[in-house]
């Protein structure tokens, strides 16, 4: 080798150091920042020329990428809708100091009756009874303003959502237009590139999305149902927030590029995410506990009802419990909407509002004297007071439809009632911890693949020092020859 070719050699080695150590640097800096993936200088030689630096290259795995976004959208699905579940399940059964579940007020209002039937004639007894049914309508209008609150409350997270998610895309939109352009140029684009992934990874916390890459790192996302987020261009993600939800309100879809991705007309509906998990929330688990709720304050109404005690066949009428569609009977194992949220106790037998307690004893609550049990105004009278207590343990029909016992006393209903929302809440928990589990150790298996080791980047960086000290000797060396021949051919 001549002088010139070892000098030249020498001089390209020193050159590549440089871009390694520098390399190794930016590694270190970026250690600890999210997001951040190792970049790693990758060699090549040419005959003659020697080592030079032919690309910058990141350390990643697209597999173990994919499944931390496949990971992050379930998680973030599954979180959303424990977090509702948990505030309905806290304010209607959770409480057991307060009682205040469906089937702690029932048990409450049905010792009340028993206590007041062995003694009909004491008032207070009669007040006693009365209030423990105030009590049973309040905590079912309350759980319905529970349901409803969080009801609201997806549907405002649920527009939130759809806001960082247009504004994600936007930020993809800029990232992946230079990554195009750097690498048609053939500049180094690793810093785009974790910065694109980042963008994903935030975006797969919203919606289930699926990224493909194309010609020049161009990349296309896709939610996990098919429907097109980003292609060229990044595509219009919309929803009209609804403020004040009620029992009967159905809530808008989200639409992406004008199509429904959540509802009951979604033909391509998000399966993972946040916002699938609002939109489950929203649209089906609270509506099918308010369903149930619903159907206990019938099953109450139903309990309750007078009958005509002549012989003028009138229809049955509510009683102790009413709602404004009285004197009508609530339909038989039907549901009716918002009903739990509508009932209370009829004025005629509240004292707070006038009313007479004894009413429960003696009938004609509704104040139509047709209904009157207790004709002779005995103060002993006890015969309806049992009724009602056997009513409330008799088998009646409630809607199949809202995933609660289909036959059973009232009580039995309310307690299949508590038991759905406790199991779904513990599924949901189940889940959520799964699922965080198996985003820990998905991140964690890519943090092995492309995150930075401190310890092999300061041995590396020991290699490359010692490369560059060999180089630097090799110049030197060649310099000293070079000025030995110089000298010689002057003299």
């Amino acid at each position: 080798m001549s002088l010139t070719a070892a000098l030249d050699s020498a001089r390209a080695s020193l050159m590549a150091s440089g871009i390694q150590s520098s390399t190794i640097s930016r590694n270190i800096a970026g250690a600890s920042a999210t997001g951040y993936s190792r970049k790693i200088a990758v060699l090549d030689n040419l005959p003659g020329a020697g080592v030079y630096v032919a690309a910058i290259q990141r350390a990643a795995s697209s597999g173990l990428y994919n499944n931390v976004l496949t990971a992050t959208s379930s998680s973030a699905k599954q979180s959303a809708i424990y977090d509702g579940l948990q505030k309905i399940a806290t304010a209607t059964v959770d409480d057991t100091e307060l009682d205040q579940s469906p089937t702690a007020q029932l048990n409450a209002l049905k010792k009340a009756l028993q206590q007041y039937a062995n003694a009909p004639d004491n008032t207070t007894l009669a007040q006693a009874a009365v209030t423990s049914a105030k009590d049973m309508a309040t905590s079912l209008n309350e759980a319905t303003k529970t349901v409803q609150s969080v009801r609201e409350g997806a549907d405002a997270d649920m527009a939130t959502s759809v806001a960082n998610i247009n504004q994600l895309l936007t930020q993809f939109d800029k990232v992946n237009n230079a990554i195009v352009r750097g690498t048609i140029a053939g500049d180094d684009v690793t810093d785009y590139l974790d910065q694109r992934d980042s963008i994903v990874s935030k975006l797969s916390e919203e919606v289930g999305v699926e990224m493909s890459i194309r010609t020049n790192g161009d990349a296309a996302l896709y939610t996990d149902s098919g429907v097109v987020l980003f292609d060229k261009t990044a595509r219009t993600v919309s929803f009209t927030a609804t403020n004040i939800y009620s029992p009967g309100t159905t809530g808008n879809a989200v639409y992406i590029d004008g199509v429904p991705v959540t509802g009951a007309n979604s033909v391509m509906p998000l399966k993972s995410g946040k916002l699938a998990g609002l939109a489950q929330l929203r649209d089906q688990d609270t509506i099918t506990y308010q369903s149930q709720l619903d159907e206990i304050a019938r099953g109450l109404i139903n309990t309750f009802r007078e009958s005509d005690q002549t012989a003028a066949a009138l229809p049955d009428v509510p009683g102790l419990f009413t709602y404004p569609g009285a004197p009508a009977m609530p339909a038989s194992a039907t549901v009716s909407v918002g009903l739990a949220g509508l009932i209370s106790v009829a004025a005629s037998v509240d004292p707070a509002q006038g009313g007479n307690p004894n009413l429960l004893r003696d009938g004609a609550i509704s104040g139509n004297p047709a209904y009157t049990y207790n004709t002779a105004g005995n103060g002993g009278y006890s015969a309806r007071l049992q009724q009602l207590i056997g009513d409330m343990d008799a088998a009646q029909p409630f809607d199949a439809t809202t995933q609660g016992k289909p036959s059973g006393s009232l009580i039995d209903y309310a307690s299949s009632s508590t038991s759905w929302i406790e199991n779904q809440r513990k599924t949901a928990d189940s889940n959520v911890t799964y699922q965080k589990t198996l985003l820990d150790r998905s991140t964690a298996a890519l943090s092995n693949v492309s995150g930075v080791n401190m310890d092999d980047e300061m041995s590396l960086m020991l290699q490359v020092e010692r490369t560059y000290s060999a180089s630097s000797k090799i110049i030197s060396t060649v310099d000293e020859m070079l000025q030995s021949l110089l000298a010689a051919v002057g003299n």
